[in-house]
Parts: structure tokens; C-alpha cells; sequence
């Protein structure tokens, strides 16, 4: 039976979990993720823990904060003023805010606090800082061209 290797195809199901026991994502009741090892399209902690398996393989992992989204940065957690915003929006905390850079992109603001003047958002992904576990198995290896 071949394993897992650069540049295949594979097809595993999952499930994130916080080091806390706590889920954020499953690919449970849904299709199974399928992506190409090695080719960045998933984290790099778990595109790494998946080569070298074998279709019915089960592991459980966890991935650092480095290999997954990175380390929480204080510079992406910024005051806006309400000014700034759109007269007809009223911010709550938990709120996510779409944004455009200065070059032209998208990015994704969370709402952290809100004051009488002020708002403070957070660019950061939502599970920067964060060492993630991951149930995996190995359902297809489809081999490389």
C-alpha cells in the first residue's frame, strides 16, 4: 500500500480542535477535504503530518501555532474611529468587518471593543496563537501525474 507523498492528491477526513478539546472545524457531514500534498493549500504543520500516510490510517496531531496560522501580531490589532465608519453601521463586539487595503486587497477585521469615539479591530486569523490538534484519516491517495 503506497503512502502519502509530494505532489499527490489525497482525500482525508478531519477535525480542528484547540488544545482546549474545544472544535473549530470538521469536515464531518461534508465532503472530505482533498487537496495536494505539498503544494501550500493547507496549513504547514498538518500538509506535513499527512505525507507518509496510508489510506486508513488515523492520527491524531498537533500543530504548532508557527505551522498553522502564525503567531498572534500586535501590530494587526488597531483603533479605527467611528467617523471612519459607515453612518448606518452600528459596531458590536464579535462583529466582522471587511476592509480594503491600501493596495487593493480584502481583509478581515473582528471587532474587538467598541467606544463612545473608537472601535479596536483585530486582523489577525482567529486562530493565530493558537496550537491546533488535528483528528485525521486517510480515506484516497490519488497518485501524482
Amino acid at each position: 500500500m503506497s503512502e502519502a507523498k509530494s505532489g499527490d492528491t489525497v482525500r482525508i477526513n478531519y477535525t480542528g480542535k484547540l488544545t482546549d478539546g474545544t472544535q473549530f472545524d470538521s469536515s464531518e457531514g461534508r465532503e472530505p477535504l482533498e487537496f495536494q500534498v505539498g503544494s501550500g493549500q493547507i496549513i504547514p504543520g498538518l500538509d506535513r503530518e499527512v505525507e507518509g500516510m496510508k489510506v486508513g490510517d488515523k492520527q491524531t496531531v498537533t500543530v504548532p501555532a508557527a505551522e498553522a496560522y502564525g503567531p498572534h501580531d500586535p501590530a494587526k490589532v488597531q483603533q479605527v474611529p467611528r467617523s471612519a465608519l459607515p453612518p448606518e453601521l452600528e459596531p458590536q463586539e464579535g462583529m466582522q468587518l471587511q476592509a480594503q487595503t491600501p493596495q487593493g486587497g480584502q481583509v478581515m477585521l473582528l471587532v474587538t471593543t467598541v467606544g463612545e469615539e473608537n472601535i479596536t479591530v483585530d486582523a489577525n486569523h482567529p486562530l493565530a496563537g493558537k496550537d491546533l490538534v488535528f483528528d485525521i484519516e486517510m480515506l484516497e491517495i490519488l497518485q501524482a501525474a
